[in-house]
């Protein structure tokens, strides 16, 4: 009988245990040496929520493991103040099912104060990746859950952009002068339709194979950073794609608004400051859907919201992005946004976060910028705002006559509205984007407006937005669709009967318009007169707009005529901007012009003068 039972527990003892299936890790790894010592682990898999949960590893503490309602999740968070870089493991046991989860702590490669976000310095390049160009057909078809076909005769399709084309042509961007690229959405978008612009992510982690790898992506950013330019990440925390995992099998049942139907917003953003505005207004403002397809994720969850942070701070560390652009910010959390803002500026002082807030009128878009007494006591803590109070005046003004009451006159009105920011020199300035009517709206006959609204965007203040295509006079409006404001970018394809990436593939008119931005763009690099320099502007006589920016003894002339003729310029009336300086640097044609005496303006001049002794 002994015999039989030392047999069996022998038997006992090397049974195998199995394995839990464990699905995924977020995040898949950290960095030791955060200021945030806290990480929280989401671990996804059939019952891992009611495993017991052990760390094995040195100078790491459990500070809590949450217990959701679907058990299908288990959250860890850990203290890691203490932690060396190096593995750790995760202990996973259920019964007679185990599972060891390898997880690394990183050593971080740059210290947080060296990374450097973006600023006045810098003129942004906006990409949107599936129409720029193909770098790599054999990720065009490729079917992840849904078997979606490149369709290039589809404006709301895929098209094949991919990120193997951004780094084919990167040398076309760095000739055209821009500092940084700012990328629309490259995270997975696993959805049955409308997936080509990126903004319904169904994996926090992964770029979207059919734009490429993360490996691609951190190619991408290596690159660009070689050639001296930055890349700024598109994010999007209000909403996901309806086929991310959260959303087909729900961590709990706040995990996101309206979770149980589908509840639109109201797009109406004043509740956040409205003094009179009514619970149901807000409300339906913050936790409302923007689409179906895009569901409303509760950032007033701690834990939707630690993962949301923890997600920024991961691609920081992990692909060296440069800064961050926040789609729909307003529609969010206002609470879990200022702090999820805060955590990201606490840890790198120098970055930046530019956040989408659409408003027509200053004072609701400067309620948005940190520091702001408009919404104090609260604070945003976001450093930079989009400016479209401003993209609407220039759009209109640049494309009507001067008169005393309009055009030119409307620009310099709407500037003067800049006591409303804290900082006015961190707003995010622009003509146009992907989700508004391209400056020109068809092909023009001439590029004179376009040089005017080209000379002043690079030459006020703020961080200079240009949307691709626009140095080669590309257009369209939204009421045809948004794949008109969206098209590909001829030659970004093999076999395109065009290729603008190249002066022959261009025409005089469009050779033309590329030539003058990239003239301006590469003198504007590196030139702190015009990006860091007072701004001192005169109120439109004769219909000319004249503005001065100056830095020490330094000092850029900008003059704008608003009529459809020649008019002369009295210099008498800037002689307190024009005092000691005689002559003028045309930084496009290379003129010297005689600042002593009246300057004939032609129609529609735009003129950037450095002034000379």
């Amino acid at each position: 009988m002994k015999k039989i039972l030392a047999t069996l527990l022998s038997i006992t003892t090397t049974i195998p245990l199995f394995s839990l299936n464990v699905e995924r890790v977020d995040p898949p790894n950290w960095w030791a040496g955060m200021k945030n010592s806290e990480l929280q682990i989401m671990i996804t898999g059939q019952d891992v929520g009611v495993s017991d949960i052990k760390i094995e590893g040195e100078g790491i503490k459990v500070n809590s493991k949450v217990s959701l309602e679907n058990k299908d999740y288990a959250i860890l968070y850990l203290d890691l103040k203490d932690a060396k870089p190096g593995e750790f493991k995760i202990n996973l046991k259920k019964g007679s099912k185990s599972k060891v989860i390898n997880y690394e702590l990183k050593d971080r490669t740059i210290l947080p104060e060296d990374r450097m976000g973006f600023g006045p310095q810098d003129v942004l390049y906006l990409i949107m990746p599936d129409r720029f160009a193909n770098g790599d057909v054999s990720n065009d078809n490729l079917k992840l859950n849904f078997d979606v076909k490149v369709d290039r005769a589809n404006p709301s399709g895929r098209h094949g952009g991919d990120l193997r084309g951004i780094i084919n042509h990167l040398n076309y961007i760095n000739d055209l002068g821009v500092t940084a690229i700012w990328l629309n959405p490259v995270l997975e978008n696993d959805q049955p339709s409308g997936d080509y612009h990126g903004y319904a992510t169904t994996d926090y982690y992964r770029v979207d194979p059919r734009f490429g790898s993360n490996d691609e992506y951190v190619e991408l950013i290596d690159k660009t950073h070689d050639m001296g330019m930055k890349l700024v990440m598109d994010m999007i925390f209000n909403h996901c794609g309806s086929e991310h995992q959260w959303r087909k099998n729900p961590p709990s049942h706040n995990w996101f608004n309206n979770q149980d139907k589908f509840v639109q917003t109201s797009f109406r953003l004043s509740s956040h400051y409205d003094p009179y505005t009514s619970d149901y207004d807000k409300g339906i403002t913050e936790d409302g859907w923007f689409v179906e397809s895009m569901p409303d994720l509760n950032q007033r969850n701690p834990h939707v919201a630690r993962y949301l942070i923890q997600n920024s701070i991961w691609w920081i560390e992990y692909s060296n992005i440069d800064g961050i652009r926040m789609d729909t910010h307003p529609y969010a959390d206002f609470d879990m946004m200022s702090q999820w803002c805060k955590e990201v500026m606490d840890e790198y002082p120098n970055y930046n976060i530019v956040g989408e807030c659409w408003y027509g009128n200053t004072a609701s878009t400067a309620f948005w910028q940190a520091n702001s007494k408009l919404s104090a006591p609260r604070n945003s803590n976001l450093k930079t705002v989009m400016d479209f109070p401003l993209m609407s005046v220039l759009n209109k003004s640049f494309n009507e006559e001067t008169t005393p009451w309009n055009g030119l006159n409307t620009i310099y009105d709407q500037l003067s509205l800049d006591y409303l920011y804290q900082d006015p020199n961190y707003v995010l300035t622009f003509l146009d984007n992907h989700d508004t009517d391209r400056f020109l709206t068809e092909m023009p006959d001439n590029i004179e407006i376009f040089k005017q609204a080209i000379t002043f965007l690079l030459t006020t203040r703020g961080i200079p937005q240009i949307y691709y295509g626009t140095e080669i006079l590309m257009n369209g409006t939204k009421s045809r669709s948004d794949g008109d404001i969206r098209l590909d970018f001829p030659g970004g394809w093999s076999g395109d009967p065009i290729n603008s990436f190249t002066k022959e593939g261009r025409s005089d008119l469009q050779n033309q318009a590329h030539s003058f931005l990239t003239k301006i763009l590469n003198w504007r690099k590196g030139n702190k007169t015009v990006t860091e320099g007072v701004l001192k502007h005169f109120m439109p006589t004769n219909s000319i707009y004249a503005y001065t920016r100056t830095v020490d003894d330094k000092s850029v002339f900008v003059i704008l005529n608003g009529k459809n003729q020649e008019v002369e310029m009295d210099i008498n009336r800037y002689s307190e901007a024009l005092k000691g300086y005689s002559r003028g640097y045309d930084i496009v044609t290379g003129d010297v012009i005689d600042i002593t005496n009246n300057i004939k303006l032609p129609s529609r001049a735009a003129l950037i003068l450095e002034l000379q002794r």
